[in-house]
């Protein structure tokens, strides 16, 4: 018969949170930890590599890419950074409150965490609608359609009407006036403005590969070179897309992480889960400061 002592020992104290598989905390704790470090390296090695497609490009077509980059909003950009740096902030808070047991300010600082992502969400929202109504995405069709008058019906093909000459792509500020010169009756990608190219040109400063891609028999062919930008903005779309995907999943998380703070799952003894969602999210953030300047900012002097 067993003693009680014997018994004691077989139902000795189980810490909260600790897994079936686990001798105790501080193991599962180093598991999990070592689990999400090696799951943000190979997420490192992902968008290392849309890095590099971006340098890359960008070294060969420097004024395709900053023309591109000049037409994006950078108040909007700046607003998302600061949006992200704030919601680290709340996370991190999230973290804290956890270790000490402190479930209301918990659920306090998740909720505002998810709020600052869902406000970054829709800056975004804001942004790719833009681009939409200005036939900046890259994708044939998928911008808005837009038919010229009968008065204005020459507008529509590339042949000038009789008697007038058609304008250079220098001489044309692109977004100027842009809704009332929106034409598109395929939703095709429109790109009118090759200036940089040509300050380029008299600058002296155009690269090898420049000289290649952007002209025509000795002239600088705008269909080339809006061919180049919309390279820009493939590369802006996949980027900033996959990182706004990676913010709905963020999301997703926080909105298991919020059930279980409000259950009071987390607190000094188990608080593993919100630590390591709050990597997760800083590596979220972290990728979008980089992201920023090198679309947003990088060649805007080209415009002074």
């Amino acid at each position: 018969m067993a003693t009680n002592a014997e018994v004691l020992d077989d139902h000795h104290y189980h810490p909260p949170g600790l897994q079936h598989q686990f001798e105790d905390m501080k193991q599962q704790s180093e598991s999990v930890s070592l689990g999400m470090w090696m799951f943000l390296v190979q997420e490192i090695m992902f968008f290392g590599g849309l890095f590099t497609v971006y340098l890359v490009f960008r070294y060969r077509f420097p004024m395709a890419f900053a023309a591109g980059s000049n037409h994006l909003n950078a108040f909007w950009g700046g607003l998302n950074t600061l949006v992200l740096i704030v919601s680290s902030l709340t996370m991190a808070l999230t973290v804290y409150y956890a270790q000490r047991g402190n479930r209301n300010m918990q659920v306090l600082m998740i909720i505002l965490t998810m709020f600052f992502g869902s406000v970054f969400l829709g800056v975004k929202a804001i942004e790719y609608t833009d681009k939409y109504h200005d036939g900046l995405i890259p994708v044939a069709g998928w911008n808005r359609t837009a038919r010229a008058e009968a008065k204005e019906s020459s507008l529509t093909t590339s042949t000038p009407a009789a008697g007038h000459a058609a304008t250079p792509c220098w001489e044309v500020g692109h977004g100027e006036g842009h809704d009332a010169e929106y034409v598109n009756p395929r939703g095709d990608f429109l790109w009118k403005d090759c200036s940089l190219v040509k300050m380029a040109e008299e600058g002296g400063y155009l690269t090898d590969f420049e000289k290649v891609a952007y002209y025509s028999n000795g002239r600088i062919d705008s269909a080339k070179f809006a061919s180049t930008v919309r390279s820009f903005y493939w590369i802006y779309f996949v980027m900033t897309g996959l990182h706004a995907l990676h913010m709905i999943i963020g999301l997703g998380i926080m909105i298991w992480l919020l059930w279980k703070a409000w259950l009071g799952t987390f607190g000094p003894d188990y608080y593993n889960p919100v630590e390591m969602s709050g990597l997760y999210w800083h590596f979220v953030d972290i990728v979008w400061i980089f992201l920023f300047p090198l679309l947003y900012l990088l060649g805007r002097h080209f415009l002074h």
